[in-house]
C-alpha cells in the first residue's frame, strides 16, 4: 500500500473534464514527476491531494487512510504551488518559519533550520524582506523552503524551478533530489511539457527514455527530441527490412508481424553514428551543419529522400566534422516503433 493514492480520481468543471479516473499509488519515499503544461490538470491533481478541491468522484488515501472528506490542515502535508501564496505581512523569515512557528518548535530550532534550508536555495540575505521586496524567483524559492523546512512527510511541489534563472535552476536540480531523499519525504513533482487527462505511462526515468509507451512521451525526453521517421517494414529473406533514405536496413528479430504494417520508426540523436565509408546498414547522408555543444556535438542531417534528422556525438572535435556527403547508421536495438494510427509503441514478440 502507497503512502499517497489516487483511486479513479475525476474533476470536472463547466469548461469539461480535467481529470479522469485517474489513479496512482507513490510509495514511502518515491519521488514522481508529472509532466504537463497549463491547463492539463497538473496543478488541480496537487490541489485534490492537499485537501483544497474535492474530487467529483474517486478517493484520496494516505498511509491507507481514506481522506478524501478531511480539511488541509488534517492531512500533514507540504506544499509549494506557482503562485507562491507568501504571507504578505511576513518577513521571507517567518513565511519560512510559519509551519514550525505553528507546532511551537522552539526559536533557536527554527533559526537553525531556516536558516539552513535558505542557504540551499540561495535566500539567506532576503530573509528579512518582506513578499513585496522580493523577485518572482527570491519568492518561489522562499515558498519552496517553507515547504521544506518542516520536513512534511509528504510533499507537494508545482514545478518550483519554474521562475528560478538557469544557474539556479540547473544547481537545484542536482541539489534538490538529495534534499528531498534526506527529508524523507514522499513527493509529487509536477512541471511542464505534457498535455492528458491520465497518466500514459507511469516508470522509471531510464525506461520512460528507453521504452517510451507513446510518441508523445517519446517527444518529452531527450535534447535533442527524438528523431521520428515514417516506415514500411517488408518481409525479406533478410528478416524485417525498412527504408530509411534510399537504404534498405533491417529490423532485428520479433518485428517480423509488423510487415505490411505503416509504422513510426524513433531514433534518438544519440544511437546515430556517423562515418565516411559506406557499409552495410548504412544509409547516407549529407551532413548539413555542426554544432559543438560543450559536452557533445550535435549533427544536423538530410537524407537522399530530403528528411532532416539529428545525431549526436560525444565530446567536441578539435577539428569539426567536414561537412556533406557521409552515411549514418543506427544500433536496430535502439530502435523504437510506433503504431503510425494509436501513437503506442510497438515492442518485439519473443522468438
Amino acid at each position: 500500500m502507497g503512502k499517497l493514492e489516487l483511486q479513479a480520481v475525476s474533476k470536472e468543471f463547466k469548461t469539461g473534464k480535467v481529470l479522469d479516473r485517474v489513479s496512482l499509488a507513490v510509495e514511502d519515499g518515491e519521488i514522481v514527476a508529472v509532466f504537463g503544461p497549463s491547463g492539463s490538470g497538473k496543478t488541480l491533481l496537487l490541489r485534490l491531494v492537499a485537501g483544497v478541491e474535492q474530487p467529483d468522484e474517486g478517493s484520496i488515501l494516505l498511509s491507507g487512510r481514506d481522506v478524501t472528506d478531511d480539511p488541509p490542515e488534517s492531512r500533514g502535508i507540504g506544499m509549494a504551488f506557482q503562485n507562491f501564496a507568501l504571507f504578505p505581512h511576513m518577513s521571507a523569515f517567518d513565511n519560512v518559519a510559519s509551519a514550525l512557528t505553528a507546532r511551537k518548535t522552539p526559536r533557536d530550532v527554527i533559526r537553525a533550520k531556516v536558516e539552513k534550508v535558505a542557504e540551499l536555495l540561495k535566500i539567506g540575505h532576503v530573509l528579512q524582506h518582506a513578499p513585496r521586496e522580493l523577485s518572482n524567483g527570491q519568492k518561489q524559492r522562499t515558498a519552496l523552503a517553507r515547504a521544506l523546512v518542516a520536513e512534511p512527510k509528504i510533499l507537494l511541489l508545482d514545478d518550483p524551478l519554474r521562475n528560478v534563472d538557469a544557474k539556479l535552476r540547473y544547481e537545484m536540480r542536482l541539489e534538490l533530489p538529495s534534499l528531498l531523499k534526506a527529508a524523507g519525504s514522499t513527493v509529487l513533482y509536477v512541471t511542464q511539457d505534457y498535455k492528458d487527462r491520465d497518466f500514459s505511462q507511469i516508470a522509471r526515468p531510464a525506461e520512460i527514455y528507453g521504452k517510451p509507451a507513446t510518441m508523445s512521451v517519446a517527444r518529452l525526453f531527450g535534447d535533442p527530441t527524438i528523431n521520428l521517421i515514417p516506415v514500411a517494414p517488408l518481409a525479406s529473406p533478410r528478416g524485417t527490412m525498412i527504408g530509411v533514405g534510399g537504404a534498405s536496413l533491417s529490423l532485428p528479430p520479433g518485428f517480423a508481424h509488423l510487415a505490411g504494417k505503416p509504422c513510426i520508426l524513433g531514433l534518438r540523436a544519440e544511437t546515430l553514428a556517423v562515418e565516411d565509408e559506406n557499409a552495410p546498414e548504412r544509409f547516407p547522408v549529407e551532413v548539413v551543419a555542426v554544432t559543438p555543444l560543450n559536452e557533445k556535438t550535435l549533427l544536423l542531417l538530410r537524407t537522399d529522400d530530403g528528411r532532416e534528422i539529428l545525431a549526436s556525438e560525444a565530446g567536441t572535435n578539435e577539428a569539426p566534422r567536414r561537412h556533406g556527403p557521409a552515411f549514418a547508421r543506427f544500433d536496430p536495438r535502439a530502435a523504437l516503433l510506433f503504431d503510425s494510427a494509436t501513437g503506442r509503441r510497438i515492442a518485439p514478440q519473443a522468438a
